[in-house]
């Protein structure tokens, strides 16, 4: 399953999903990790070091790999050069397992050892000194959002994006790839108005929104949060003695957390498992093929010289089963199927 953080910068969702990813592993669950935040702190909040976060590889740079690989014999699509970040897959497309291994994977990503338990870390790359003034971030999350595109996810395997700040989220059709999205919300004005914008934006997509309170520091706080998020709100994040020794630099071993935080990520997962259960995977498709029409009439066409409606497989709805039955690297054939926290994390009580 796919997963989101997103919250207003400096809300604590790289902390959060930091965490989230350690009790996925911990869990022995398959776990890709993304930092598709313009500020790249998902790898140091996993315990990398500055020289290694540093030296991750940027799937931006690798935008012509991951084209050419994900469109294999897929007749509609000609050219590598002619796929843009919304290209859907179809019939001849290959599409990327969680648990396997490939050119994309080898190029993108990099395991990282959380306690012994290993996690593919993917980023988008910072900005360059060439992208300075001439270029926007989206540019480089668009390679994001084509492995999302052709990624085919089961119910036991995990998928968790660190996203950019704020509502820039909505700059692309990234926001409907996610079966949870996990916005991370300070219980403060500014906090709160970053949610009801992001579920403003969301209404009409389907998607599944769930706050997490951060930065709580008493009973006021929590109800702060009720009245202004309602049944959205799922859990509310304060002090953790562990999280303060991780941003340190100096983390225990992660079955040392806090038996309170432990289950507060627990009812995260808990959400995800049960919101994947409910996916939709002709609207999943359908919504990717909208975005796909609407980016190629905006400015895809223009760019690429061709009309890229014609990348469109009226007969493909991307499911599970897509991948299920072919060996790894395959080309998918036929109608496939078709500042930190300071008070325990914890469930959020019910209002009376």
């Amino acid at each position: 399953m796919k997963i989101a953080f997103v919250g207003k910068g400096g809300s604590g969702k790289t902390t959060l999903s930091s965490l989230f990813i350690r009790h996925l592993a911990a869990n022995e669950a398959p776990v890709i990790a993304v930092d598709a935040d313009i500020n790249q702190h998902l790898g140091a909040a996993l315990g990398l070091g500055e020289d290694e976060a540093a030296a991750l590889p940027a799937m931006g740079a690798h935008l012509p790999l991951i084209k050419e690989y994900l469109r294999g014999s897929n007749p509609r699509i000609t050219s590598a050069d002619r796929m843009i970040k919304t290209t859907p897959p179809g019939r001849g497309s290959r599409l990327l397992r969680v648990t396997e291994d490939n050119p994309v994977y080898d190029a993108c990503a990099r395991t990282v050892l959380l306690d012994g338990e290993p996690v593919r870390l993917m980023a988008t790359g910072p900005f360059t000194e060439a992208d300075l003034g001439v270029a926007c971030y989206h540019s480089k999350v668009g390679a994001v959002e084509l492995c999302l595109n052709h990624l085919v996810d089961g119910p036991d395997e995990y998928v968790v994006v660190d996203m950019t700040a704020g509502s820039d989220s909505f700059a692309s059709g990234m926001f409907t790839r996610f079966d949870v999205t996990f916005l991370v919300a300070e219980p403060t004005r500014k906090g709160i108005g970053v949610y009801r914008q992001y579920k403003e934006y969301a209404r009409d997509f389907g998607v599944s929104l769930k706050v997490v309170g951060n930065k709580v520091q008493g009973p006021e706080d929590i109800e702060f949060l009720q009245d202004e998020v309602g049944e959205d709100l799922l859990v509310t994040v304060g002090h953790s003695d562990w999280v303060r020794a991780m941003e340190k630099g100096r983390p225990a071993a992660f079955e040392l957390l806090e038996a309170t935080n432990r289950l507060a990520l627990q009812s995260l997962q808990d959400a995800a498992d049960d919101s994947y259960a409910h996916r939709d995977w002709e609207r999943y498709t359908e919504q990717m093929v909208g975005f796909h029409l609407k980016n190629a009439q905006s400015w895809g066409n223009a760019k690429t010289g061709t009309d890229l409606a014609d990348q469109v497989d009226p007969g493909f709805v991307l499911r599970e089963e897509s991948a299920a039955d072919r060996a790894p690297g395959e080309a998918a054939q036929g109608d496939a199927p078709v500042s930190p926290p300071h008070l325990p994390l914890r469930p959020a009580p019910q209002p009376a």
